[in-house]
């Protein structure tokens, strides 16, 4: 399975309040962007990593941040004015050896290995897989005036998360064929009439959207489940041969 990453970085963070854009934030000493590409650098069934960031960073990323990007080998990118926009400019650049795309947001820092392996798994089986979360509170909608409208049945309802991972064909096509701008890149796998398989995520994938976000992640990051190591090989035994 070689598998080429998309992180799009290119968000105006309009709604986090700050001078300072969500991903360059930091959390226990790294900033978010930092946090989120390098849990795909080293997997060995990664080939590629590409970062999508605003025009108006690329000097940030080039300069103070030259040093992580090579280290990592991590490939720049130019973000357009929509999400989908800059993962069809990243889209373009993916290495012809690549099977699968994953697209990880750059703000969802909090990302265990034990589930990238798990969503992986499920899209090397199916053609394609996300990480989700099933919605256990109570749904309220609610109109201009700040009233409930409605209680919406919550039942069969989860709330999407990243990493998304697709056979490179598959998501290709679905960026041929939208006619639109979406939120998540399996809403245009959807689109396609594609079946796309959920894999049971974690709350502790938060998003980053507002500062008390970055709270949130600073508190949860040591508390991801790991690997279990591999055993160690035994003895040679020329029994068994």
């Amino acid at each position: 399975m070689n598998v080429s990453v998309i992180i799009p970085a290119a968000g105006a963070s309009k709604r986090f309040g700050n001078k300072t854009k969500k991903i360059f934030q930091q959390i226990k000493g790294s900033p978010v962007f930092v946090r989120a590409v390098e849990l795909f650098a080293s997997r060995d069934d990664v080939c590629q990593v590409q970062l999508v960031v605003a025009e108006e960073d690329m000097e940030t990323m080039r300069t103070r941040y030259a040093a992580n990007l090579g280290f990592m080998g991590v490939k720049l990118v130019p973000g357009g004015p929509e999400r989908t926009d800059s993962v069809r400019n990243a889209l373009a650049k993916v290495l012809p050896e690549a099977d699968f795309v994953c697209v990880h947001d750059a703000v969802r820092p909090c990302v265990s290995a034990v589930w990238i392996d798990r969503v992986f798994a499920a899209a090397e089986r199916t053609g394609a897989a996300i990480l989700a979360c099933p919605l256990h509170g109570t749904l309220k909608e609610v109109d201009a005036n700040d009233r409930i409208a409605a209680t919406l049945d919550r039942r069969g309802l989860w709330e999407a998360q990243t990493p998304q991972v697709f056979r490179k064909d598959v998501l290709v096509r679905a960026y041929a064929s939208a006619a639109a701008s979406a939120t998540d890149d399996a809403a245009l796998v959807e689109a396609l009439g594609e079946p796309v398989t959920v894999v049971r995520g974690d709350p502790r994938n938060v998003k980053i959207t507002t500062p008390g976000d970055l709270a949130l992640a600073a508190a949860v990051v040591n508390t991801l489940p790991r690997p279990k190591p591999k055993a160690p090989a035994g003895p040679f035994d020329e029994a068994k041969w």
